[in-house]
């Protein structure tokens, strides 16, 4: 990610914590960053895709705290995992990461959810794999169940502890949670995560998604076009189906087709197929 698009994604970071992720708009983005329409739409197809980034740029920081802590040191270490667990978790409460990801979370898209679900799967995997190297006895089942056993225990006894108040501190917490988890793998004997399964659901899951916004930005970009009237009549028509409460799937089926057809052989055909691709793409998410 180039240090320009970075700063966008930087920008997008702030204002989702500020105002929440549904409510913040691309254009207010664009003002915010002091950036033109067209350079927003270069860096990033659509808010979703922005968003996307922006979880991108979070795991690429917490990569380079990770690798910072790991100079001169063996990766084998206990304390070594305790430290980098608690320096990322006290990062993610300085910045107020769990507004985005309850904002992710309690979104009515699927794709949202989805893209906390890839970004969760990736931090877990790494749990696993430092779980691995510091407890080398373990299989990776084991340490799988282990990593989502230590990932849970934190993160809830962090909630409890920031809605009663309580006095703590995160070293003391993350290895007190380790301490746990000790006593817990060499007596995990029947695994509940089917980490074969796993695998391919980490591949699928990284996926392009869309959301019902952005389709309905791309149908006002093309209603801006020099139209034909039938061309006009069938944007407005989706157009109008996206805006119902509840979207009539078969409705949308028929009308893409004549849709595509109708910008055959002009200059908008491709504009017109890519949204017709991820619309088919979002409808079969329905």
């Amino acid at each position: 990610m180039n240090k320009r698009k970075r700063h966008v994604a930087d920008v997008a970071l702030t204002l989702f914590i500020e105002r929440g992720v549904q409510q913040t708009s691309i254009q207010e983005i664009i003002e915010r960053a002091n950036i033109s329409k067209g350079t927003f739409y270069n860096y990033f197809a659509s808010k979703t895709e922005c968003i996307a980034a922006v979880l991108e740029l979070l795991r690429y920081e917490a990569r380079e705290y990770r690798l910072a802590l790991e100079v001169g040191k063996d990766a084998t270490d206990k304390e070594l995992l305790i430290e980098q667990i608690s320096v990322l978790i006290h990062t993610n409460e300085k910045r107020n990461l769990h507004v985005l990801f309850e904002g992710l979370l309690h979104s009515n898209e699927p794709e949202l959810k989805n893209l906390v679900l890839q970004h969760r799967l990736i931090e877990l995997r790494w749990i696993q794999e430092r779980l691995q190297e510091v407890y080398p006895f373990s299989y990776e089942d084991q340490t799988y169940e282990a990593a989502v056993l230590v990932h849970g225990m934190i993160h809830h006894m962090l909630f409890v502890l920031r809605v009663t108040n309580s006095a703590y501190t995160l070293k003391e917490l993350v290895s007190t949670m380790f301490q746990y988890v000790e006593i817990l793998l060499p007596n995990i004997t029947t695994c509940f995560i089917n980490t074969s399964y796993l695998s391919v659901l980490e591949q699928t899951i990284t996926r392009p998604v869309v959301m019902k916004e952005d389709l309905l930005q791309l149908v006002d970009d093309l209603l801006k076009q020099s139209l034909t009237l039938e061309q006009q009549q069938l944007l407005e028509a989706v157009q109008q189906e996206f805006l119902r409460e509840t979207i009539r799937v078969t409705v949308l089926r028929a009308l893409l087709p004549a849709l595509s057809s109708s910008f055959s052989q002009t200059e908008l055909e491709r504009r017109v197929q890519h949204f017709v691709n991820v619309t088919w793409h979002y409808l079969k998410a329905k």
